[in-house]
């Protein structure tokens, strides 16, 4: 039976919230859809999207949350999940296990996700990583790109090494195992 004591009803159109600077990342813009008051802290459901260029990774840390997934909207993002480069593209969906070492450390000047985590209140920890974290590239800024608030471009995803295994998704392996 539906939990209709606790919930409630929830309708947020774009323009009713202002993107916020008060998230947990400086240089990224979090915007309320109304989610975490709607289902009193148990869910928070957020977008997500790069406020300035990369000028440090996050550094490895971990989430203290039952749930927690990233669906990308626009660009991309490179992560490292435990020992894995992690490049997460528009249309892809991340689940990030509770408890997974994790770390950004370079996107799009353009990236943005939405991101669904319960419980809303959740913690991020730091965290021993099996790896060095690598420092972003630098976005190049578009001929003109300042004039009316502009966002820069960037030339496109940049392969590094922090990790010895590089991954892209379910579909290729996946497809890999059904073709024996």
């Amino acid at each position: 039976m539906p939990d209709t004591t606790t919930t409630q009803f929830s309708h947020v159109k774009p323009a009713d919230t202002p993107w916020r600077n008060d998230g947990l990342r400086d240089f990224f813009q979090y915007k309320d859809l109304g989610i975490e008051q709607a289902t009193a802290g148990r869910v928070i459901a957020q977008p997500v999207r790069a406020n300035m260029a990369p000028e440090k990774s996050t550094g490895w840390h971990r989430h203290e949350t039952r749930f927690h997934i990233v669906i990308m909207t626009k660009g991309w993002a490179k992560f490292v999940y435990g020992d894995k480069e992690t490049l997460v593209e528009a249309g892809d969906c991340v689940h990030q296990r509770p408890g997974i070492v994790h770390y950004l450390f370079d996107y799009s000047p353009d990236m943005e996700y939405i991101e669904v985590v319960g419980p809303a209140d959740f913690t991020s920890v730091d965290a021993q990583g099996p790896c060095a974290v690598p420092a972003p590239a630098a976005w190049v800024q578009a001929q003109g790109a300042q004039k009316k608030g502009q966002r820069p471009r960037w030339p496109g995803p940049l392969t590094s090494a922090p990790c010895p295994t590089r991954y892209r998704g379910t579909v290729a392996p996946l497809r890999a195992r059904n073709r024996r």
